[in-house]
């Protein structure tokens, strides 16, 4: 079995969102999601092209950070390569994958996505006062996009187990993957965080996913800062392409973990 450890989306180096990439070893879905449990990380399983995503709590059907993770160990290997491609284990999304200098995208499609409304009183018992009409939206996982007034409002979000408990029962219901609450900064950028773990100290410190979802929202492509609240500081780039959607960011090795 090898082990990749990284940092993906840094806003600078030394800073992002770790994922850990193994290939050659648990072979199947429970061993998969015993082993993300016991790093208690997100672990993204690379087998003949084919990427499975683990959170320590679920499997899912796409993540973006551990994409890019899957991106950097290929590109390392391929580097004249213009473009490399995987598809994900659970849907078959095919995910082109490309560099760009010290960066790695990945190349998305907007997907279609029913509206439903959360449950009554969810969104106040996670604190969540939205300033306009929630919407769902997705590039391969679904998430409510739910705008806030502010960057004070966004980080005066602190929902507890029994709130995200609710919001996971919820979601697992209506087929979103979770909450992402977002603001508007003066300077044109986005701020958000996202709400999909159970306990509140795994909170993402970037969402790939809730960044392509953002920008189909929005039409354009988008700056997003996110990482404050896990104290990992991280920044997510989007450009709208003719049908597609690309997320990307910085990738680095994890200096702190030896690799497998």
């Amino acid at each position: 079995m090898q082990i990749h450890a990284l940092h993906c989306f840094g806003a600078a180096p030394g800073s992002g969102n770790p994922a850990l990439v193994i290939e050659g070893g648990a072979p199947d879905a429970a061993a998969r999601a015993a082993f993300a449990r016991a790093r208690n990380t997100t672990c993204v399983f690379l087998d003949a092209g084919v990427v499975d995503f683990h959170y320590p709590h679920a499997r899912s059907p796409l993540c973006l950070h551990a994409t890019l993770a899957v991106t950097h160990v290929l590109f390392a290997r391929q580097p004249e390569a213009p473009v490399l491609a995987v598809s994900t284990a659970l849907r078959g999304q095919r995910l082109e994958l490309l560099r760009d200098g010290d960066a790695c995208y990945v190349r998305l499609q907007a997907q279609a996505v029913a509206q439903p409304a959360p449950v009554p009183g969810l969104l106040a018992a996670m604190g969540i006062a939205p300033v306009s009409a929630p919407c769902a939206a997705s590039v391969g996982s679904p998430k409510l996009l739910v705008e806030v007034a502010d960057a004070a409002a966004l980080h005066g979000l602190a929902p507890d187990r029994a709130a995200l408990a609710a919001l996971h029962a919820w979601g697992a219901q209506a087929g979103i993957n979770g909450i992402y609450a977002w603001c508007r900064l003066p300077d044109g950028r986005f701020e958000g965080r996202n709400f999909n773990h159970l306990d509140p100290a795994l909170e993402d410190s970037a969402t790939g996913v809730a960044a392509g979802a953002l920008t189909v929202l929005l039409g354009h492509g988008i700056t997003l800062l996110q990482g404050r609240a896990s104290g990992r500081s991280c920044l997510i780039s989007t450009r709208v392409a003719p049908g597609a959607v690309l997320v990307g960011g910085r990738v680095e090795a994890d200096a702190g973990v030896r690799q497998a």
